[in-house]
């Protein structure tokens, strides 16, 4: 094995890794850091799980501590990673914080959909490196909050997610504002203008790729199952939830997430959501009860897909087949990461069939489809043991704008505050950033972790989320309490 020395990783860092339990490199950092730590533009290729976050985090921390930790000045870094979700940005930040700590460097994380206030305090304090998402850092380049005018290295993290969700002109302006030091773009594929950016802005790069961006079947165990109808579909699901390891399911909408979360509970089984009707508070809550092992089903849509790590997830359940075949890929990362081994099963219909067979084929996947019911062996024999039944109230969250009942008496004109422009998320693009806990939080805690997982923080206090979990679930975090005022009463 080779280890990050031989490398040439300082060892103040080597040591912050093994500390953490990291200890030998994986091929994506084998390949890039001997290039990236000697200061050449490097372009890694390689799919989620596959450790690209040490691979820039490495030189970017080493780099900037060689070129001086006391030349920190307000609002002013002299490192940037752009990332394109919230979740994503604090699991980054979760990893270089520590190594920043280690070599007298600071971090802290931009994004949008909470006020920025708390970022602006950060900047004006004097930050070595910013994590970012390619919205609210926009916004504050245009406030004159954040100058990218010192930047000595700029990375790109999941640049074909940034190019699907919309963000590369952003990104263009961004990468126009820094100067041409060294660059490091890392992404699973150079598809949608992700080739324009590498021509455009890096000088000269290495490319190192590790794999192509198929389904790691030597990892992972592809399984499809075929079910009679909707009513087979949800008992087979059910089943499949029932085991006593951590599981993803992912469906296509938020309602169906919301509403299987919340039938998994009402069956005893422990299940919380995650999608974007979710508050801040509750996508905390739900997170760090699914990260703690508190509870052991996440429901989620394709939010989840990218940029959320749990050590040990066992099994990844497509409720829904997703649409194409790089969500199948994303999706099905969750599991088998860093090494680790997982199956992946995918529920289809009828109907469904032949368009199961396409992706399965564009994703680089070999399954055999099983007609299956919840009895059969195939099923049994995947879920393994099965957790016993638990069932227990359901915590409710305080309201919100988006879910606070009308007043009675109201006549359904309840008024809605509105919150300062400089608060406010557009629509489209920017969306992809309301997926995350935040950062000031410190990301997710997570146990049982793996050699080269990330270490995280816990996101929302504990004992909020031991009130979703010792509550059997915080599926519906999000519902409404009864409003307390009498009809009529004064507000």
């Amino acid at each position: 094995m080779t280890t990050f020395a031989d490398l040439g990783v300082p060892a103040a860092l080597s040591k912050s890794l093994a500390a953490q339990g990291i200890n030998d490199a994986f091929p994506i950092q084998i390949k890039t850091l001997p290039d990236s730590l000697s200061g050449r533009d490097v372009l890694g290729r390689g799919r989620t799980g596959s450790g690209k976050t040490l691979a820039f985090a490495l030189p970017l921390v080493s780099r900037l501590a060689e070129s001086g930790a006391a030349r920190r000045a307000a609002r002013k870094p002299r490192g940037l990673v752009l990332a394109p979700t919230r979740e994503l940005a604090t699991q980054i930040d979760n990893t270089v914080r520590p190594l920043a700590n280690a070599l007298g460097l600071n971090t802290t994380v931009i994004y949008g959909g909470v006020p920025q206030q708390r970022q602006e305090r950060a900047l004006a304090a004097g930050v070595d490196i910013v994590i970012a998402c390619p919205g609210r850092l926009e916004d504050l380049l245009r406030q004159g909050v954040i100058s990218l005018s010192v930047v000595e290295i700029t990375v790109l993290d999941e640049a074909d997610h940034m190019a699907d969700l919309g963000f590369l002109p952003t990104v263009k302006k961004i990468l126009n504002a820094t100067p041409r030091g060294q660059r490091l773009l890392f992404s699973a594929t150079l598809d949608n203008g992700v080739d324009k950016i590498v021509k455009a802005y890096l000088n000269n790069p290495v490319t190192h790729s590790v794999d192509e961006p198929k389904a790691a079947v030597s990892a992972m165990e592809h399984r499809v199952f075929a079910v009679a109808d909707a009513g087979a579909k949800k008992q087979l699901v059910s089943a499949l939830a029932s085991g006593t390891g951590r599981r993803v399911l992912f469906t296509r909408t938020k309602h169906h997430a919301k509403k299987l979360a919340k039938s998994l509970t009402a069956e005893g089984i422990p299940a919380v959501d995650l999608h974007g009707n979710l508050s801040q508070g509750a996508r905390d809550r739900n997170l760090a009860a699914f990260s703690q092992g508190n509870v052991r089903v996440l429901v989620a849509t394709d939010v989840a897909a990218r940029g959320v790590h749990v050590d040990d997830v066992e099994l990844v359940v497509h409720v829904d087949p997703p649409t194409e075949h790089k969500s199948y890929l994303h999706r099905s990362g969750r599991t088998a990461r860093a090494g680790a081994a997982g199956t992946v099963v995918t529920v289809t219909t009828p109907e469904q069939r032949r368009d199961v067979q396409k992706l399965m084929r564009a994703a680089g996947v070999t399954a055999d489809i099983d007609s299956v019911s919840p009895a059969s062996p195939a099923v049994t024999d995947l879920v393994g043991e099965v957790a016993p039944k638990v069932h227990t109230p359901l915590p409710t969250e305080r309201p919100t704008a988006g879910n606070r009942p009308k007043a009675a008496g109201s006549g359904g004109q309840g008024r809605r505050r509105r919150k300062p422009a400089a608060d406010r998320e557009s629509t489209g693009r920017r969306s992809a950033e309301r997926t995350s806990s935040h950062a000031g939080s410190g990301g997710v805690r997570r146990t049982g972790q793996s050699a080269q997982s990330p270490r995280s923080g816990g996101t929302g206090r504990a004992n909020g989320a031991g009130r979703a979990a010792g509550a059997g679930s915080a599926a519906h975090a999000s519902a409404p309490r009864r409003s307390r005022r009498a009809a009529g009463s004064p507000r």
